[in-house]
Order: C-alpha cells, then structure tokens, then sequence
C-alpha cells in the first residue's frame, strides 16, 4: 500500500500506533523524529518523499534545508486522524487512504491578486479611545483620526498626525484602498483651529474640552466661543453641512456600532469592540500590514452562461445571497466579483446553479482527484462503508486533531480521565479550503466513487449563509440518491464547536450500503457536466432505477409547464434563457426544451408576457434530457397579402383583438397591416394614398 514512486517514512510514535509493516512494505519506525532520524536524513536524496507525521514537520523541514535537499516533502498525519483511536489497530485501510492523498502533486499555482500598503491607518471611534490608540500608534504607521463622539479625550499637544470629527456615511474597500465618507457635523472646524483655548475659557456651560467640539447637549446658544475665537474662524453655527472623504490603507474602527457589519471583514479593516485587549490584538494586527502582499484569485466567473438576469429582469441571485464579505453585487444582468475582497471560501460556487462561478483554490479537477485516489486506495485496503469527513484548514482541522488527542493510545486511553474514543476507522478526514465549498458535484461524486456518506464538519457558521446553503445542497443530493432506492442517511453537517461533541456526533453516524461498482471517471471543473457523470453512474447501479426524480423546490434541475392556453409564442422567453434550455423551431411556430440545460433561475417566467410558464423542479435522467422537445406548437398565420408564414394565429388574433379599439387603428387598412409580414406591410405604406405622412404637416419655422 505504500504511493508508487515516492519514498514513504512510517513512524509509530513510540509504539502508541498500530501499523503493519508488511501491508505498506516499507520499515516501520518508532523514533524517527529522535533517534531514529538519520533514516530520514539519508531519503533527502530521493525526489519524493512522504512522511507520516506533522508534529516534527518543522524540524524535518529544517534538516532538509540543512541538507540542501530537492526532495519534494509531504507530511500527513496518521496518528490524530487514525492511529490514535478505539479502532486504531484496524484504521489500516484509512492510514493508506490519507498517504495516498499525501502523495499527489500539488495543484497548480492560479492567478494572484495583490495589494499595497503604505500603513495610512485611520482611527475611528470615540475620542478618548480613538485618540489614545493615535498616540500609541503613531510612531509606527501614519495614522489619522476620525472622532464620531467627544469627551474622554484631548488633542495632542502637537498635530502630528490629522484630527477630524464627524458622522461616517460610508466606508468601503480593502487593504490599501479603503474609501472613508463622513460628514462634518460640529460648529468647530478642527483644520481651522489653533488650540488656542479661547473658546474653552469663554464658553459659560463648559460645553467645550479639549477635544475642541462643541457639546450640543450642553450649549446654551450663549456663542460667546464665537466671538472669542474671532479673525481665526473657526467656530461657525450657521457652516453649510460639509462632506470629506478620504482613502487609507488600514482602518482601525473603535464605533460601538462598526462601520461594516458582514461576516467576513476585509483585511486591513478591524472593529476590536470596547474590549482593550481585543483593541490592542487588531492594532498590533493592523500595524504589520505594511508592505506589498498577494493572495489567490479564489474564483473564475463566466458570464455568458450566468444565470443572474436578462433586459432587466432578475433571475438567480444566490451567489448575492451567500457571500459573506460583500464581495459579489449585481452588476445589470450579470453580477461583478471583487477579487480584493474575496475570501475564497466558495459558497458562490456551491450555490452558483449553472457553474458560471467555480472556485479554483483548488479547482475540483484537483478535488476530486483527492477524493478518488482516497477512496479507491481505501477500498482496495480492505476497508468498507467509508465516511467521508469534511473539514477546513483552522477550526475544523483542530477540532478533529483534540478528537485524535483526546483518545490518547486507543485502548490504553480507556481508564484515563477525560479520554475518548477518537475517529472512527471508516471515518476519513478531507481537507479543503473552507467547508462552503462543498456542492452537489462533491456529494454525488464521493458516493459514486464508493462513499457510504459525506459529512461536513462546520463549527462556528451558524451566523452565516453558508450553512443553510450547505444544507439545501445535501437536501438536493439526498432527494436524488433517496428517489433510486439508496437507502439512510447520507449527508450531514456536524456544527459541533469541541472535540467531544465532534466524536459523539462521528459515532452515531449509521453507516448505508455504498454503490456496488466505484466510478472511473473525474470530477471536472465544470460542474454540470461533472453532475452528469455523477447522475448517470448512480442511476446505473440503483437499487431502484427510475427516470424521473422528484427534487424540493429550488433546485438547480427541472423541467416547465406552459399553459398552452394563454402562450402566444411570444418567444420572448427563448430570448431571455441565458442556458440555451429554450430553443426556436424553425420549420413551424414551436417552442422546444432542453431539460438538461435548465438551471430553473426563472428568467423565462418573470420575462413571459402572459404569464404562461411555471417551474417544475426534478431530475431526468437518460438521454431524453439533453434532448430538445417541443413544449408548445401553434397554427401558423400567414401574410394575408403575399401568404408567407410569420406568426402564430394566437398571437396575431390577440394582436389584433387588443388594437382593433385603439383610434390608430380605426381605419380598415392599418388594422390589416397587422396581418401582413415586414415586406408587405412596408409597401402597404408606401401605397396607401389617403393616409397621412410626415410631409402632410408644415415645418416649424
């Protein structure tokens, strides 16, 4: 079981894993961090290597560089994730799954998006803190101030840094490039004062500190502070409402209430709250970005086939929905992605019905060659009723390494206090980005590659869309997979927030028969077609095959109804289908339909005149879906001049119908003109005698 060439180090730790030599054929090790180091020394040579650990990853690391190694280095760990479980001695099959994920190459490097900056912090908030945080900020960024509250605060002695004070009205952007708005809404202009002190002494409420604002709350209207700061002017109660904007690179918001309220904040924009310690965490944050940084360009968007709207019309908005830092608006018919604010956590993509939107940190080519080479490689290591866990790289990758930890040695963590039974042998941890990501191309792609179940370990998105999306993917899926006969229970999210709640929720997990033949083929980035695949094998090997699955509403596949009584074929719904589903007829007046194509995003009926078309959400299977059906057909009208075919009866009938009142059309030969094709109604113009034309009026003179 050990990856075809690469060289594989196999450790137990200290004897705390149960690991069969034979079965991977290579030596097993006990203290390859420690004693046994040199064994991993003398593999710097080859050109691959994988080593069964990640606690020591750095210090390998380390020896390689010493080294002056080429090798290309995986780590994976075996001893959280399988050997240190109640089933440790027959994770077996697991162990090689992970390994044999560990050996793929890495995904090719995407596109980057990139930013710059040159610490232009703004400070906003309540004086006294806002203040506070400037002069200890000040020697290390360039920092100004923004005052939304006075009181609990004094200017500094010497302006070293911009004060202004106002109400924000709006603040937007990223890293290097926030846009702040706000309105000047104080008597006293802190560009035009002194710090004189004048108005201080003089006012008689003591409406004034030294912030230099004026406490409306307090002032009597006296305008002695008026007189006192004279020829300077900088106190005016009659100044015309002033707006200002500025950009800064960083922003550091101390409101009570924050400027931005989405639950992904951008970088370098942090609201730390009144907490000191959270204020003094984002400002040390805020503080090192300083310079030229890049990220991936998480997604690629499409927009010939997006779905979004037509002339106006809106369709699908689910990637506006679920996105959960602003970064997706709508943009006319289709919608704008701003890579700067892009998190990459993938829900537009999940959602996304026609794959317009596909996330590519990584791709789902690279995805599903993961989870195939996972799967297969556990099959054949004898393992069964695999249950494919799903996590992300920071909270739910520690939360299922406390389950590993918990569990201490397997059996020998039994009569310890606080001790647990671990991960399950079936169960398979699978890293990706962000949990969003998951889709119904993965789901059915894991149970056609042989999964029992899919689940997602999600803690901490109860606030967010991400959630309620993934689970309308698993209700799509599980709809499917039910309607052929797979039986229990195949998808979940796990939205436990500790390790003991994770395991509980791992081991009650009911296993359910897997298809009986794994698929062959690759999950792609193009996520209809890869469905297809998907939907094509699962039917294959049904318990109960059938060509025609019900889906709950909302789903990406189905079909329509068109009432034939009020459809004129109009056609203006062929116009607005952005999937190509709605087609023209050439040979007679038809309407035809490709299901297939069909993202259900309703653009066809919110365009329909007549109100003639209503969604049906299933799943057909079969080469019948992809073929085009004629879903309306009507009677042909022809000229009545020339006799060439140009319209349908109903419609030129209910043309007629509507028009026939109106005073352009009282006169026996307009009303006609209807009934005649372009041609001849172009000529029946020219010819008409006693009509009125433009000639017949005088010019303005």
């Amino acid at each position: 079981m050990a990856p075809q060439n690469m060289t594989l180090k196999l450790c137990s730790c200290n004897g705390t894993i149960a690991l069969d030599a034979k079965a991977f054929g290579v030596p097993l090790h006990r203290e390859l961090c420690r004693k046994e180091v040199g064994a991993f020394q003398s593999a710097l040579g080859d050109s691959d290597l994988v080593v069964a650990c990640t606690q020591e990853a750095p210090l390998f690391a380390e020896l390689a560089e010493g080294a002056q190694s080429a090798a290309r280095i995986s780590f994976v760990n075996i001893r959280e994730l399988a050997g240190w479980s109640a089933e440790g001695k027959s994770a077996g099959a697991k162990i090689a799954a992970l390994i044999a994920a560990a050996s793929l190459p890495e995904p090719e490097p995407v596109a980057q998006v990139d930013y710059k900056s040159s610490g232009q912090m703004l400070i906003v908030g309540p004086a006294g803190a806002a203040l506070d945080w400037a002069e200890r900020l000040c020697e290390t960024v360039a920092v100004s101030v923004l005052m939304t509250e006075g009181g609990g605060g004094e200017l500094p002695l010497e302006r070293r840094y911009p004060v202004w004070s106002g109400k924000p009205l709006s603040l937007a952007g990223w890293l290097g490039a926030f846009a702040v708005e706000w309105r000047q809404d104080n008597p006293i202009d802190l560009d035009l004062c002194t710090g004189c002190n004048a108005c201080v002494d003089a006012c008689p409420e003591g409406a004034i500190d030294f912030t230099y604002q004026v406490d409306m709350t307090r002032c009597k209207s006296h305008r002695a502070c008026v007189k006192a700061c004279g020829a300077v002017g900088a106190i005016d109660f009659t100044r015309p409402e002033a707006r200002h904007k500025e950009t800064f690179d960083l922003v550091l918001d101390l409101s009570r209430v924050p400027l931005l309220r989405v639950p992904d904040l951008p970088q370098g924009y942090a609201a730390p709250g009144a907490d000191p310690l959270e204020q003094a965490l984002a400002a040390q944050k805020l503080a090192g970005l300083v310079g030229e940084f890049s990220k991936p360009r998480f997604t690629h968007y499409r927009e010939r086939i997006c779905a979004h709207g037509r002339n106006g019309k809106t369709g699908c908005t689910k990637c506006l929905e679920v996105c959960s830092t602003g970064a997706i608006r709508a943009d006319g018919d289709h919608v704008r992605v701003e890579p700067h604010l892009c998190a990459g956590c993938g829900g537009c993509a999940t959602v996304c019905p026609s794959g317009a939107l596909t996330h590519v940190v990584p791709g789902m080519p690279q995805v599903g060659a993961r989870l195939k080479a996972m799967l297969s490689t556990y099959a054949q290591a004898g393992g069964r009723d695999a249950c494919v866990v799903v996590h992300d790289l920071l909270a739910g990758r520690r939360l299922l390494h406390e389950v590993g930890r918990r569990a201490g040695h397997g059996a020998r963590g039994k009569g310890r206090k606080g001790a647990g039974r671990g991960i399950p042998a079936r169960a398979i941890p699978f890293e990706t980005f962000h949990a969003a990501s998951i889709g119904m191309d993965f789901l059915l792609g894991a149970l056609a590659y042989g999964a029992s179940q899919v689940c997602v370990v999600a803690p901490r998105l109860g606030e967010t869309a991400y959630v309620a999306a993934l689970r309308k993917q698993m209700e799509y899926a599980q709809a499917i997979v039910s309607a052929l006969g797979y039986t229990g229970n195949r998808f979940s999210v796990i939205e436990a927030d500790d390790a003991p709640a994770l395991e509980q929720s791992l081991w009650d997990l009911v296993p359910a028969p897997a298809v009986k033949v794994a698929a062959t083929f690759n999950l792609a980035a193009e996520k209809r077609g890869t469905l297809d695949f998907a939907f094509e094998h699962l039917a294959k090997h049904a318990p109960a095959p059938k060509d025609v699955l019900p889906l709950p509403l909302g789903a990406p596949y189905g079909s329509l109804a068109v009432n034939k009584d009020s459809c004129t074929l109009c056609k203006a719904c062929i116009g607005a289908c952005p999937e190509s589903a709605l087609l023209d007829a050439q040979e007679a007046p038809a309407l035809r339909f490709i299901e297939r194509n069909c993202v259900q995003c309703g653009l066809c009926a919110a365009t329909c005149p007549e109100d003639a078309i209503r969604l049906v959400p299933r799943l057909l299977l079969g080469a019948q879906a992809k073929k085009a059906v004629t879903i309306n057909e009507a009677e042909p009208f022809n000229c009545v001049r020339c006799g060439t075919p140009f319209g349908t009866r109903k419609m030129i009938d209910s043309m007629t119908g509507k028009l026939g009142a109106h005073s352009m059309f009282a006169g026996g030969g307009a009303l006609k003109r209807l009934q005649m094709c372009a041609d001849c109604r172009v000529v029946d113009m020219m010819n008409a005698k006693n009509e009125p034309s433009i000639m017949d009026y005088p010019k303005n003179t």
